[in-house]
């Protein structure tokens, strides 16, 4: 795999890096253990955050004590909004990483464009830093493309985090254009559109086309070497490839929940981040166990939806989660009730 570097931070890397917010739900030896095989397989970008319980914790833990500092780029996030907690988060983070600078530092899920002089701190906070070697690039990371063209434009960061699939709307691809020709480096989270892409071949192949770096969510050993075989062999986007692109783009035209989860948690218990795509897992990722007694207790709690739209005010895709989540239940009544058939 070609090297590829990010924007005008001047990081080289392999286009093929690694989202560590699924290693926090593996245990501590089994974290290690695929991030050192990541590193060991080609894999220099590590991707976390503060947010992610204990996988800053883990990254620490895999690379604190290998004498590999640079040779490798940790980037992490806060969510703080005010100075006092930006300082906090930073310190965390160092000490959970166990090393004494950071690579990229973003804003976690910024709901603005930070700048200095607005008010918040946060954007002379990220100066602050760089200026005291604490961090060596200021990133950001955001959800709505609104956002993300502002931060763009304003030419204030040197890295922008933001969804981009091969499921990318004409919006989306202009954004990545845009951040090219800023000198922007541009991070593609959510490259499997929340678990609803499940042909890594084909992501990688489309992803390979723009100067973007992917940052695959890794859990399992068996997803690591997926990924680490297209470091020899990159995929080709082939025209079955792009034919089958197409199909997917059809088939999931519109809305659609990608499982994020920043909707949560429904004062009514309801599990929005399942619930809201249920018919898209029955039918792109089938599996006896959605239809299980369980999920159908779950699917049912839709029915005491309060309609307070709080799930609507947090999603970031702006989307009308209590329009879904009625629409779900309808499809996976019809499903149990054999009226229509999902593979």
């Amino acid at each position: 795999m070609k090297p590829f570097t990010l924007g005008n931070t001047g990081i080289v890397t392999v286009q093929n890096a690694f989202g560590a917010l699924p290693v926090q739900r593996a245990d501590l030896e089994t974290a290690v253990r695929i991030l050192r095989r990541a590193y060991e397989g080609g894999m220099t970008y590590f991707d976390t955050a503060r947010a992610y319980s204990d996988s800053e914790e883990k990254i620490g833990a895999a690379f604190g004590n290998l004498g590999i500092r640079d040779r490798i780029f940790i980037a992490t996030k806060t969510a703080a909004k005010t100075p006092e907690d930006f300082w906090k988060d930073l310190e965390t983070s160092l000490r959970n990483l166990r090393t004494d600078y950071i690579d990229v530092y973003q804003l976690h899920m910024a709901p603005q464009c930070f700048r200095p002089g607005d008010g918040t701190g946060m954007y002379e906070c990220m100066q602050e830093a760089k200026d005291k070697g604490l961090i060596r690039h200021i990133g950001i990371t955001a959800h709505k493309i609104a956002v993300a063209e502002e931060i763009v434009q304003s030419g204030l960061y040197e890295t922008l985090q933001f969804p981009f699939s091969y499921l990318a709307s004409d919006r989306d691809l202009a954004l990545v254009k845009a951040c090219t020709e800023k000198g922007m480096g541009f991070i593609a989270m959510k490259g499997l559109a929340g678990g609803l892409i499940s042909n890594a071949e084909a992501a990688m192949a489309w992803m390979l086309q723009y100067p973007a770096l992917p940052i695959w969510g890794v859990q399992r050993e068996s997803e690591l070497e997926e990924w680490l075989a297209f470091m020899e062999k990159p995929p080709v986007l082939t025209e079955e490839i792009r034919a089958f692109i197409e199909e997917e783009n059809r088939s999931l035209a519109g809305d659609f929940c990608r499982g994020c989860g920043y909707c949560m948690p429904c004062p009514k218990g309801i599990k929005i981040n399942n619930c809201a795509r249920m018919s898209l897992m029955l039918r792109r990722a089938p599996s006896e166990s959605w239809l299980s007694e369980y999920w159908q207790t779950e699917m049912e709690r839709i029915e005491e939806c309060i309609g307070c739209r709080q799930c609507t005010a947090h999603c970031p895709y702006e989307l009308n989660t209590p329009e879904l989540l009625r629409k779900n239940l309808e499809d996976y009544r019809r499903v149990l009730a054999g009226e229509v058939q999902v593979s």
